[in-house]
């Protein structure tokens, strides 16, 4: 990979992690609930996700799920009632002082994995990546030598930033009328991209 198409790549994952999505609002809210260490092992999933979407799509079976219909609209609708649940509970939950709780790291971990996993940015993000910049003329391999530290560095950025983002919004927020309206808007979120990821039509069709 040329340093100009790397750069464009860099670019790209950056505004593709940076962009407000349900894992950033995971992020958000873990740093808002949990101690700070323990809040990290949230960037941890999403990085296991990352490279596990990273490898697939390296082999092409992102692609051919993405190509399934059915497959697609059942990941999708499942995707999408996890999400509304999340939101609706999360509204349910706001008025709750909020209060740094001892969730154990398995749980945290399979959460954030969870919500990584039917992010609806994933596929056509992926897709995307794997579509503009990945040269075929060039052995994927090679090129997965420089794609993958480029995106996992940035994506532990970017998600240890809206981690820290929680945990300064929680201390502040604590114990006061704020708290519940940051919380809401957050619930709000999940329920709209459960929305969103629910009617999405499948990538690559009408």
């Amino acid at each position: 990979m040329s340093f100009e198409a790397w750069s464009i790549f860099a670019l790209f994952w950056v505004i593709f992690v940076t962009t407000p999505g349900p894992n950033a609002v995971n992020c958000i809210t873990n740093g808002m609930h949990l101690p700070l260490p323990r809040a990290l092992v949230g960037v941890l999933a999403i990085l296991t996700q990352a490279t596990l979407f990273l490898l697939l799509s390296a082999l092409g079976i992102t692609a051919l799920i993405a190509a399934s219909p059915l497959g697609f609209e059942i990941a999708k609708l499942v995707g999408a009632a996890f999400l509304i649940y999340l939101g609706v509970r999360g509204w349910i939950l706001a008025r709750r002082p909020v209060s740094v709780n001892d969730r154990p790291a398995r749980s945290v971990y399979l959460h954030a994995l969870a919500v990584a996993t039917i992010n609806p940015k994933s596929v056509a993000g992926y897709l995307a990546a794997f579509s503009q910049f990945v040269q075929p003329d060039v052995p994927i391999w090679s090129q997965m030598t420089v794609i993958m530290p480029t995106a996992l560095c940035i994506t532990a950025l970017s998600y240890t930033g809206f981690t820290l983002l929680g945990a300064g919004l929680g201390r502040a927020a604590l114990g006061a009328v704020f708290n519940t309206w940051v919380r809401r808007i957050l619930a709000a979120c999940f329920v709209i991209y459960g929305v969103a990821l629910g009617t999405a039509a499948t990538p690559g069709r009408a």
